[in-house]
């Protein structure tokens, strides 16, 4: 017997099941897929341009304010792809190995999810850091974000690139997908250095 029958119709339970597998169901569609990329650079570029809004003064602090979202951005991509898309947590591991299985496929967070998370993250270092700073900080991990998505989507969606060293970017990907205890980092491999998880290949280890 299914929980849809055992849960009394009309019930809150039954609704909630059902709200999360409509949002099961639409994380999978290409609509989702294509609108949550436009979405996260949106709400990048809304917080920035907010940040510049408010105070663009100190163009040398604001850089590196910039500098440091990017980079706070580049370890929590790797945190994530390592520890939570590759772990113990079902809930994430399942969806991953999904997209593991069919690289080519939409399986993604629902759209409106990162935009929400960003938001919440903006309004909690407001209330220790001046709006602006706050702002310009949530921008430039949102924009890490973004750029994260559309790298992704350009490795497996390009095919074969012209330029070698975009050909080393895109291989760096796809020997993580041959290799998923290696190669975590999307946009950088900075913390595969850092943190011992860089792909060596035989042929060059002497």
């Amino acid at each position: 017997m299914s929980e849809a029958k055992l849960a009394p119709a009309g019930s809150g339970g039954a609704r909630a099941t059902g709200v999360l597998q409509a949002i099961a169901r639409m994380s999978s569609t290409r609509t989702n897929y294509w609108v949550g990329h436009a979405t996260d650079f949106l709400v990048s570029f809304a917080l920035l341009g907010a940040s510049f809004w408010l105070d663009h003064s100190r163009p040398l602090l604001s850089a590196l304010v910039f500098l440091l979202g990017l980079f706070i951005f580049s370890f929590i991509e790797y945190a994530f792809h390592r520890w939570l898309f590759h772990g113990a947590l079902r809930l994430f591991e399942r969806g991953h190995t999904v997209h593991h299985e069919q690289p080519l496929g939409y399986d993604s967070l629902p759209f409106f999810f990162p935009p929400a998370v960003v938001v919440l993250l903006a309004a909690v270092l407001t209330l220790a850091l001046p709006a602006a700073t706050a702002l310009l900080l949530s921008g430039a991990i949102a924009l890490g974000y973004a750029l994260y998505g559309f790298s992704h989507l350009v490795i497996h969606r390009r095919g074969r690139f012209n330029h070698p060293l975009a050909r080393k970017w895109a291989a760096v990907h796809h020997v993580h997908h041959h290799h998923p205890d290696k190669n975590y980092g999307v946009t950088s491999p900075l913390w595969d250095f850092l943190l011992g998880t860089w792909y060596v290949s035989k042929s060059k280890v002497r």
